[in-house]
């Protein structure tokens, strides 16, 4: 399903943070992002397409191969995948919102541990895949899949016990708006465990200046490394957070943050042209090497974070 949707223009989004000037340019990047996910849904099948009939078993399992076997190189898990950040066991008792299904690889492992689970996403696509999933991996579990717009949510306050987001926030219009949000709808001492990309000295600037700005040359058609990045990522939009200004974002007497990781993708490490060479050097190199460059050196290209509301 290679499909590609126009991006944001380099005059409107010119810093790795920018956010709209106005409600008007909001909702008009808000209409944008939900159109983009629309036409290019994350399946993983940006090189190869899934070769199993959409929306099958088989079609999921594609898609949990792909991801999983990233995932596993770069955070191992005990048991279940993200153990390593979810305490599974203790879910048992707790509302959990997903805040971007995707084709519901998440809410597939989350809700079946937890006592009830929402999840929700911006684009139809998604909320109909996840909803098949679901009903294919997951019919006794305590679940609802819901179209909604994150910015503003459609529940009380401190209403959840955990939001979970891997990969979303930073592509909506005002993440701020988000997180807000989030704040809100928690529970006091309620946790929230969010990924946003991570704008790092080797991912985002490094990578960014020297492999996609000069030796493949997109300074000549895109004046400034804030808009050489947006051309080399998915999304209509997407903001890169350091640890710094995330945290600065969250810097009110109602949240605590807990821990803020930087992890990555194997191919954060090894920025060469050509997929089958990349493939080779990731096949021969160890996954505790790539965890060493991505983790302890901060070349990952992921920020995760987890806060707990006062």
């Amino acid at each position: 399903m290679k499909k590609y949707f126009k991006k944001i223009s380099p005059k409107e989004f010119d810093s790795p943070e920018k956010y709209p000037a106005s409600n008007e340019e909001l909702e008009k990047w808000q209409s944008a992002n939900k159109d983009f996910w629309e036409s290019t849904p994350m399946r993983y099948d940006w090189n190869d397409d899934n070769p199993h009939e959409e929306l099958s078993p088989k079609f999921y399992n594609e898609i949990d191969k792909r991801f999983f076997g990233e995932i596993k190189a770069v955070m191992p898990w005990n048991k279940i995948p993200f153990d390593n950040l979810i305490d599974f066991k203790n879910l048992k008792h707790k509302t959990i919102l997903e805040i971007g299904v995707g084709t519901g690889v998440h809410a597939d492992l989350i809700a079946p541990y937890s006592k009830a689970f929402i999840g929700i996403d911006i684009t139809d696509y998604a909320v109909k895949t996840t909803s098949k999933r679901m009903k294919i991996r997951c019919p006794k579990a305590n679940y609802k899949i819901i179209k909604m717009n994150a910015e503003n949510l459609e529940f009380n306050d401190n209403y959840f016990d955990l939001v979970w987001s891997w990969g979303v926030i930073h592509h909506s219009a005002n993440t701020k708006n988000i997180i807000d949000e989030i704040v809100r709808v928690l529970k006091v001492n309620g946790t929230a465990q969010i990924m946003v990309y991570h704008r790092g000295w080797w991912n985002y600037y490094i990578i960014g200046f020297l492999f996609h700005g000069i030796l493949r040359a997109g300074f000549l058609k895109h004046k400034s490394l804030s808009n050489v990045v947006q051309a080399n990522t998915d999304g209509f939009i997407a903001r890169y957070y350091s640890r710094k200004s995330f945290a600065s974002i969250l810097d009110n007497n109602k949240t605590d943050i807990k821990k803020i990781i930087i992890s990555g993708n194997r191919g954060d490490v090894i920025p060469v042209s050509g997929r089958n060479l990349r493939k080779r050097f990731i096949k021969v190199m160890p996954g505790q090497i790539f965890r060493f460059f991505l983790t302890r050196l901060r070349m990952g290209s992921l920020l995760i974070i987890e806060f707990k509301k006062k």
